[in-house]
């Protein structure tokens, strides 16, 4: 077929890229750019097209039926249907958490045990890791929790709803125990490679994610702040947090402090043991018995996470239930609540699978592959800053994360599949540039989620963060140009941590704005 193997097999891709730059709308984008592709795929026939976005079994010129390949939106969801089920798990503990008013209760304890304006950050900074499972998750958790803690210390509602958003979508990102790593991996699972794997190994190079705990870390601990954000601080020290008002009490007085941290732990502990169980860490035939390393590399996290989290879900079920934290009603509502909070996310992973099946019928790895046999040498080192930069753009431009890395992932896994070790540089580019725009961009639901768990106006919270964004920006793309030389992570990281610190030393010294000082002066 003459649009096979050719450049043709990146148009839906492209269309699909072009589009969201456009119009800022990430499902009408990766829609079209499904329609292209199919269109493409079976010359413009209008039922095949039809067939090729709804199921469609197509096998390559010269190939056999070992060679097919399925597209289309059945078999999306029936491949995918394990992160889905786990998304909507998430949706409704989160639901149900929140029901109980354990969030609250814990945010109350809190406030009486954290004396001062560090150790109210690094709190809130140490809850946002700890709830890695999901960004959604830790929005809707960390901002209602930390609420209390960061008002008695005169922390801005902007430094809150950053720390949140910092401690988001990048903890999420480097966690494998997680929704995004389940996504990662179901998108990244094509010519032959494991994708959970694939995601572990592209930790040490997501600098943006890494960079980012740093650099929140030593800014708290250097105790100054710059550009917008000083001023949100200063305004604080005088009662201004930046609140909208209406914080609403705890409805619920029953909860206490361990109603939110029993189901968080229960979650994190099955969600690993599901890992563990799914590759055979248990098993005294597998090689991966008694191995976390091999066990982790060969689990299926489309199985392993609902399998835990399901386990995890009844349990806090009959749990708030024995404790009578909230009525059998009430919590049958969560269900409701969880699934069409999840709803977003389903559709995009949905979508990108979609995209994903048909640009691998149209042969883009072939090509792309044979484009980048010429490339030199120095073009192919250089490659994943470039696609990092890409990411932020295409990013911050949708909102989304889940949708940037669905786009281009197609298109980064076939340019590095002679090269195993770029590879996985590559898809951490991708993966850390994602994040990267989507962490400033205004029209994120992570970012909006953001600035509500904190209670404040969201273009206050774009506006503020932003700067420590493009520091840490910055600093990330030197650190994928000297990895594209060096391919040493562990070089690069050192070099970026000691790259934020000297940016920090800087700024401090020439725009910083040294709060804590402000307030012992006052």
């Amino acid at each position: 077929m003459e649009f096979v193997n050719t450049f043709w097999a990146l148009v839906p891709a492209i269309v699909a890229i072009v589009l969201a730059l456009i119009t800022k709308e990430v499902y009408s984008s990766l829609f079209v750019g499904i329609v292209v592709g199919a269109l493409l795929l079976t010359g413009f026939d209008p039922i095949g097209t039809i067939n090729a976005m709804i199921s469609f079994d197509y096998i390559p010129a010269g190939g056999t039926e070992e060679d097919a390949m399925t597209t289309g939106f059945i078999p999306a969801l029936a491949d995918s249907s394990g992160i889905f089920i786990f998304l909507v798990i998430l949706g409704i503990m989160v639901a149900l958490i929140n029901k109980t008013g354990a969030s609250a209760a814990f945010g109350q304890w809190a406030a009486t045990h954290v004396k001062s304006r560090v150790g109210a950050q690094l709190a809130t900074f140490a809850l946002g890791v700890l709830i890695f499972v999901d960004d959604y998750f830790n929005c809707l958790t960390v901002g209602s929790v930390m609420r209390p803690v960061t008002d008695e210390q005169k922390i801005s509602r902007a430094k809150l709803a950053y720390l949140i958003d910092a401690t988001a979508a990048p903890v999420c990102m480097i966690a494998p125990v997680s929704s995004w790593a389940a996504a990662v991996s179901g998108v990244a699972s094509d010519l032959n490679v494991d994708g959970i794997q694939l995601f572990i190994s592209a930790i040490p190079y997501n600098f943006y994610s890494l960079l980012t705990l740093a650099f929140v870390v030593v800014i708290v601990v250097m105790g100054f702040d710059y550009g917008p954000m000083a001023k949100s601080q200063l305004e604080a020290l005088r009662g201004q947090l930046g609140g909208l008002g209406d914080d609403e009490p705890m409805e619920n007085t029953k909860a206490r402090t361990f109603d939110m941290v029993i189901p968080v732990i229960v979650l994190i502990v099955f969600c690993i043991v599901g890992m563990l169980y799914v590759g055979g860490f248990w098993d005294a035939e597998s090689e991966g018995y008694q191995n976390i390393v091999l066990a982790f590399g060969g689990t299926d996290a489309f199985v392993a996470l609902p399998w835990g989290s399901i386990i995890a879900l009844v349990f806090t079920f009959i749990y708030v239930w024995c404790r009578r934290v909230v009525s059998f009603k009430a919590s049958m509502d969560c269900i409701v609540e969880g699934f069409n909070s999840m709803v977003p996310a389903i559709l995009i992973l949905v979508f990108a699978l979609t995209l994903k099946s048909l640009t691998s019928a149209l042969g883009a790895a072939e090509f792309v592959s044979g484009v980048m046999e010429g490339a030199a040498a120095g073009l192919f080192a250089m490659l994943p800053a470039i696609i990092f930069l890409v990411a932020c753009g295409l990013a911050f431009a949708t909102g989304t994360s889940w949708g940037t890395f669905g786009i281009l992932i197609p298109i980064v896994l076939p340019i590095f599949a002679t090269e195993p070790e770029l590879l996985t540089i590559g898809i951490s580019a991708c993966l850390a540039g994602a994040v990267a725009g989507d962490h400033c961009s205004p029209i994120s639901d992570t970012t909006i989620m953001a600035s509500a768990g904190a209670n404040m106006n969201h273009i206050e919270h774009v506006n503020t963060q932003l700067p420590y964004v493009l520091t840490v920006v910055v600093i990330s793309f030197v650190c994928f140009v000297i990895a594209g030389l060096v391919r040493n992570p562990w070089i690069c990281l050192v070099i970026g941590v000691a790259l934020v610190i000297g940016a920090l030393i800087v700024l401090k010294r020439t725009v910083g704005v040294n709060v804590t000082a402000q307030e012992n002066a006052q």
